[in-house]
């Protein structure tokens, strides 16, 4: 039991270290002018690209953590339940948070943290993200339960 649930917290802070990182170093890489729409808080289809394949890799690493750890499959099936549900009412939140739609033109040179606290993206990609997340954890989980059985046990 107590595996199962440190498998499940692991598998958890896993992805969201990695989406931490790898979304912060996909927007130094890219910067603001390819993050975002010119002279607007939206973020840019690139960006939305970015987002999704480090959202899926995070959680493919979190999926596989679970089940290494773990050692079963319920606690990856519990991993993927909690990144749906948790997702899904912050993306609810998000859709109905009151903010205005898009704040007055960011200007280049705009420091970070007033970039980050002036995002816009479309309500359909928060939505999106913890399905992505869930269907990762899954398949992070399942494909490293394959590469275990077929490993020799010591």
């Amino acid at each position: 039991m107590l595996r199962s649930i440190l498998s499940v917290v692991l598998g958890y802070l896993a992805i969201f270290i990695l989406v931490f990182l790898g979304l912060t170093i996909g927007y130094f890489a890219l910067g603001a002018d390819r993050a975002f729409r010119p002279g607007s808080y939206q973020v840019s289809g690139l960006w939305i690209g970015v987002w999704a394949a480090i959202s899926l890799a995070a959680a493919l690493a979190g999926g596989a953590v679970c089940a290494k750890i773990a050692r079963a499959k319920t606690p990856v099936l519990a991993l993927a339940g909690i990144v749906l549900v948790i997702g899904l009412l912050q993306a609810a939140g998000a859709a109905l948070a009151t903010r205005p739609d898009d704040p007055a033109a960011r200007e280049p040179g705009t420091p970070f943290a007033e970039v980050l606290s002036n995002a816009r993206s479309p309500v359909w990609v928060a939505f999106i993200t913890p399905l992505l997340g869930a269907t990762g954890v899954l398949l992070g989980g399942s494909a490293f339960a394959q590469s275990a059985r077929k490993t020799p046990e010591d």
